[in-house]
């Protein structure tokens, strides 16, 4: 089945990012738990009117979340993960700040990556994830030994078959 030619004005598709939206209830605690505790910075706040919900973006480096007290936004609850280097200088920063209602640990993964989850007071998790780079180098090393070591075998299997 042949594919359909993309017209000379289209631009190819890429899916350049993706930004959470998480349900927040209070704006004061939200900005405590993201801006004071993890480091985030507010970028911009949104009302359609005074006195009503806040829809807000933040952001630390290359990270941006959408905070909505809206209700059809997004459901509370709901678990961002997020693919990050330098998890430890992260977890002693935050530790240090001794936030009374979270002490978040470092949990080696069966995926080969080093975690550490949050939770929002609104119960929206992330889970800041390092793979663990030798880990990575190590399974690459083992790959090309066996495949090495295949060939030596093949080598003398075809050799005996003479």
């Amino acid at each position: 089945m042949s594919q359909p030619k993309p017209r000379a004005d289209t631009r190819p598709v890429r899916f350049l990012q993706a930004i959470p939206i998480l349900r927040i209830f209070d704006l004061g605690k939200a900005k405590e738990f993201y801006v004071d505790y993890l480091g985030f910075a507010v970028d911009w706040e949104h009302r359609f009117g005074p006195g009503l919900p806040v829809y807000m973006q933040i952001s630390r480096g290359d990270l941006t979340l959408h905070l909505s007290e809206h209700h059809g936004d997004c459901t509370p609850g709901s678990t961002v993960f997020v693919i990050t280097t330098g998890l430890r200088e992260f977890h002693r920063e935050i530790s240090a700040k001794r936030y009374p209602k979270l002490r978040p640990g470092i949990e080696r993964m069966p995926w080969n990556a080093d975690v550490m989850e949050v939770v929002d007071p609104f119960g929206n998790r992330i889970r800041f994830n390092e793979y663990v780079r030798k880990w990575a180098e190590d399974r690459a090393r083992r790959a090309r030994a066996s495949r090495s070591s295949r060939r030596t075998v093949n080598r003398k299997s075809s050799r005996s078959h003479d």
